[in-house]
């Protein structure tokens, strides 16, 4: 049996490694980049670019491209939109930390979308929204355990939280935009079923 259930399922792990690996690259620059877009000034105008790039960039993903979303699709994408915007603009922690919310939200969604399309191709997945959390968590878990051993980064558990959080708010997002999804073109149970 092979390893992926489809091309898209390896190509769908194959994006996830590469975020991995950008947020692990960056483990020794993050302090020189953050300095420096602190000196210009950007570093506010940066994080509010990343958010609005996640937001973007998870929405086309997840939503492949629908030309004419409906009602409830609407209504729960400008939902997600405003929760996110709550959760980055609230968040009391400098702008360096809320990049947790992109990177390990973007991750989030990757991994779920891949355990998606391999149930979707007959695979057994045990919730797949709740394994990709628990995978989510533990890559930021690793990114921390790498931090404490590098003399220039500082080991934080509220950034494993962070990770958590963002992990689980995006797979939540994407979980509420396929229901809506549903719902409108009728169907009711899980993805796959036939229309009502």
């Amino acid at each position: 049996m092979p390893l992926f259930s489809s091309a898209r399922e390896r190509r769908l792990w194959l994006w996830s490694g590469a975020v991995v690996v950008a947020i692990y690259a960056t483990l020794g620059l993050a302090g020189t980049l953050a300095e420096v877009l602190r000196e210009y000034e950007l570093l506010e105008a940066s994080s509010l670019v990343m958010f609005a790039m996640f937001l973007l960039g998870a929405t086309i993903f997840t939503s492949g491209i629908r030309l004419r979303p409906r009602g409830a699709e609407i209504a729960v994408l400008l939902g997600i939109t405003f929760v996110y915007l709550l959760l980055f603009l609230r968040t009391t922690v400098g702008p360096a930390e809320r990049t947790h919310l992109m990177e390990y939200g973007v991750l989030g969604v990757f991994i779920h979308e891949a355990l998606t399309e391999r149930v979707s191709q007959g695979r057994r997945v045990p919730v797949p929204p709740v394994v990709a959390v628990v995978l989510t968590t533990l890559l930021g878990v690793a990114d921390e355990g790498i931090q404490w051993l590098l003399p220039n980064r500082v080991f934080d558990p509220v950034d494993m939280l962070f990770n958590f959080l963002a992990g689980t708010t995006s797979v939540a997002a994407v979980v509420v935009l396929a229901w809506a999804r549903r719902l409108a073109s009728g169907r009711r149970g899980p993805p796959g079923t036939p229309a009502v």
